[in-house]
């Protein structure tokens, strides 16, 4: 049946055949999900299949971050796939997560029968109208014939433009209706045409403004990971010789042993990128979208600058912070006409003069590293010194995934990332539970990688259960749970704004008791599990699971529960108020004196 398929012959078939063949078709070669009544008569002909592989997960939320890892780790569009009502709705959360992150993924929902639905049968959800608002585009398919068309324009949008989950919600009985399949399907879709090659008008003024600029600053977000257009900003970095800051989402673009990279901006960003971005006089903005955590107080945020804003998605631009040069284009293409167009300003004589400010931006990266300070109790394990030790043994070919809070945060910091997609978090949703599926999806993706969860023991309990799905599957992935006993995040903005009340944050994962006892747990799994316990033996227990790549690792690194994430720049209060550590902040005035 494929075979003819692909000779272009129409073939007699079922819509859930014809849903497998169209998979097929657009280069599907992974799919994690759980069957379900509405969705189930698609799993029979997935299980006849020799091309796309099928991972049972053991909750809808897993498969959906673990297509994200997936995409995230390859740039090729993940898939998941549930059944109708609460199976539809599970997703709900993943398909969020890659909208605010741009990853590109196609959800496929079983629904309830068409004559049905509006009728609250059981398990109906009008999951549609559900995830509209956080979807690039959604589907109700409720005839077999429209089935091949669908899946190709679903694959399409997610993966083009601004990349984006895509839904589509398949009626049961349009999956077992009779069709036929022949591919490739025809489609149009009016109004949707994104740009990808950027005006040359505007790509020379960008041009005029860099040569006229004094200190200026490249500000690089998350659409240059997506546009794959890495080398591309290493040629335009290595031209200018403009100083370079990376966001959350940007973690990898540079590396970060490029001497003109200042670091991650933000609330957590390192004083140099934060500095800098403050007192620059232009922003060349690069794919990013001048978030909350980036900015700060917006009307404090780079007062004295223009703005050159670059975004593949024209609704970004001027959304936040108004741009004096808007260009709508893929980056991978604006920053290749970007480099051309200096380069010829340099060969006419018009460059920047950017001596003074290079050596300015370089003056504060030495004087504020990132850096912690060791517990007053010599005993205890400090939580940054097991992630910066985790990425030197590790090393840059690793991949580092993620969970969200002040693990997040210091894996972000102090692991060393020297190339793209090393790192996956969720940074616009900041989902708890995203890190040990998203893991798995970014082994699936590159199995000859060892790939890190760093997670914390509040968001391993919210997924952990998909260690089962790895050991069943052999994805051996590398845990390393970053255990304070604490919601950690949470626990330090009591410490800092709620007087120390510390309420309901407190986990009794490792202080006094453990519940759960993460090796116990891990060894119940079919995982191996450790425990580190003291700063001397940190070293030895992440070459021991270095070493074991048949089968994934837990390892419980209890930690001391009071470390905190500096810098911080407060949420609400401009970045110029930037704090190195409690009640600290840098002493521009002595400097600027």
């Amino acid at each position: 049946m494929a075979q003819q398929a692909r000779a272009k012959t129409p073939v007699e078939v079922t819509g859930a055949q014809s849903l497998v063949l169209a998979l097929e078709s657009v280069g599907v070669d992974t799919v994690f999900g759980i069957p379900g009544g509405a969705i189930l008569p698609a799993y029979d002909p997935l299980l006849d299949s020799v091309k796309v592989r099928h991972i049972l997960v053991r909750h809808e939320q897993g498969a959906g971050h673990a297509a994200e890892g997936y995409a995230s780790a390859t740039g090729k569009v993940g898939v998941c796939m549930a059944t109708s009502g609460p199976g539809a709705t599970n997703l709900v959360t993943p398909i969020a997560d890659a909208h605010m992150d741009s990853v590109p993924m196609v959800a496929i929902t079983g629904q309830v029968s068409s004559a049905a639905i509006g009728t609250d049968a059981f398990q109906e959800a009008d999951i549609r109208g559900i995830t509209m608002p956080i979807t690039k585009h959604n589907y109700l398919v409720t005839n077999a014939d429209d089935i091949p068309r669908v899946v190709a324009e679903a694959f399409h949008i997610a993966a083009t433009g601004r990349p984006g989950p895509v839904l589509v919600d398949i009626s049961k009985d349009a999956l077992q209706a009779r069709t036929t399949f022949s591919w490739p399907p025809r489609f149009e879709l009016p109004g949707y045409r994104p740009v990808a090659r950027p005006h040359s008008k505007q790509i020379r003024e960008a041009a005029r403004l860099i040569a006229e600029a004094k200190r200026p600053v490249l500000y690089v977000g998350g659409g240059v990971i997506r546009s794959r257009s890495s080398d591309e900003l290493r040629r335009f970095v290595e031209l200018t010789q403009i100083p370079v800051v990376t966001t959350l989402m940007a973690r990898g673009a540079v590396p970060d042993s490029h001497p003109l990279h200042l670091g991650m901006p933000g609330m957590h960003g390192s004083v140099a990128a934060v500095t800098a971005l403050q007192k620059a006089d232009l922003l060349v903005t690069l794919g990013a979208r001048f978030d909350d955590r980036v900015t700060g107080q917006l009307s404090t945020f780079a007062p004295n600058a223009k703005v050159i804003h670059a975004d593949v998605d024209p609704a970004e631009i001027s959304k936040n912070r108004v741009a004096d040069v808007p260009i709508v284009g893929d980056c991978k293409e604006v920053i290749a006409d970007l480099v051309e167009a200096v380069a010829a300003d340099q060969r006419a004589g018009r460059s920047g003069d950017y001596d003074a400010w290079r050596q300015e931006t370089a003056a504060w990266k030495s004087t504020y590293p990132l850096g912690y300070s060791t517990p007053d109790d010599t005993s205890a394990v400090a939580p940054q010194h097991v992630i910066e030790r985790l990425g030197a043994i590790s090393g840059p070919e690793s991949v580092f995934v993620a969970g969200v809070g002040q693990h997040q945060m210091w894996a972000a910091q102090f692991v060393q990332y020297e190339r793209p997609n090393s790192w996956v978090n969720s940074g616009g949703l900041g989902t708890m539970g995203f890190a040990v599926p998203a893991a798995m999806g970014a082994k699936v993706a590159e199995p000859g990688r060892t790939v890190w969860a760093i997670d914390g023991d509040g968001c391993f309990q919210m997924t952990n259960q998909e260690l089962a799905t790895c050991v069943i599957n052999d994805i051996p992935i590398k845990v390393a749970v970053i255990n304070n006993s604490s919601l950690g995040m949470v626990r330090q903005w009591q410490s800092l704004f709620y007087n120390e009340r510390y309420s309901n944050t407190d986990l009794h994962t490792s202080v006094g008791r453990r519940v759960p006892d993460f090796v116990r747990l891990a060894e119940a799994y079919g995982c191996v599990g450790l425990r580190c316990e003291r700063p001397g033996d940190v070293d030895a227990t992440i070459q021991k699971a270095m070493e074991i790549n048949d089968v994934p690792v837990v390892v419980d690194f209890v930690v001391h529960r009071d470390a905190m994430v500096w810098p911080m720049v407060p949420a609400g209060v401009s970045n110029d108020d930037i704090q190195i550590a409690r009640n600290m902040t840098p002493t521009w005035e002595r400097e600027d004196a």
